[in-house]
């Protein structure tokens, strides 16, 4: 999967709101370049709640395991609760890891490398082997995250 197609999937999305940081938009520079995904059916940045999915191209300060600086490397990172964690990893978010996973490994689901205690995962450059769990978890991601919005706003359950 590339970048766009990501993007283009996850922003597709009924309510989601697709940040794309750049140079004069006032975001700090760190982020310029990432990809940032609410679910935000006002078209307004929340203020109150971290978005649901991200797409980092680069290394961000104490998070260069997974070694972003290299060419075309991206990583998706995804907050699909603790179910789709404890299914992708083996453990609960808090709980330590069997093994360690490699963070710089392409095309592979595994617990974020710094947000992994939160319950978000991540997978480098997705391909072939978790394109269809790529989709998946982004999948739950909206839908937890809509879930919430609906909660906060008190929208009846349907």
């Amino acid at each position: 999967m590339t970048m766009e197609e990501i993007i283009g999937l996850v922003g597709g999305l009924d309510g989601v709101l697709t940040l794309r940081p750049g140079p004069g938009d006032g975001t700090p520079e760190l982020a310029w370049g990432d990809t940032f995904f609410y679910y935000s059916p006002d078209g307004v940045v929340p203020t109150t709640t971290q978005p649901f999915a991200t797409i980092v191209t680069k290394n961000y300060p104490d998070d260069e395991a997974s070694r972003l600086d290299r060419p075309g490397v991206f990583r998706v990172n995804v907050s699909a609760g603790k179910e789709e964690f404890v299914r992708w990893t083996g453990h609960a978010p808090r709980e330590p890891a069997a093994a360690d996973a490699d963070p710089a490994a392409a095309d592979t689901v595994i617990a974020h490398p710094v947000y992994g205690t939160l319950g978000w995962l991540a997978v480098v450059n997705p391909g072939p082997r978790t394109e269809a769990a790529t989709r998946e978890l982004l999948g739950t991601a909206y839908r937890l995250a809509r879930a919430r919005h609906e909660r906060r706003a008190g929208v009846p359950d349907s």
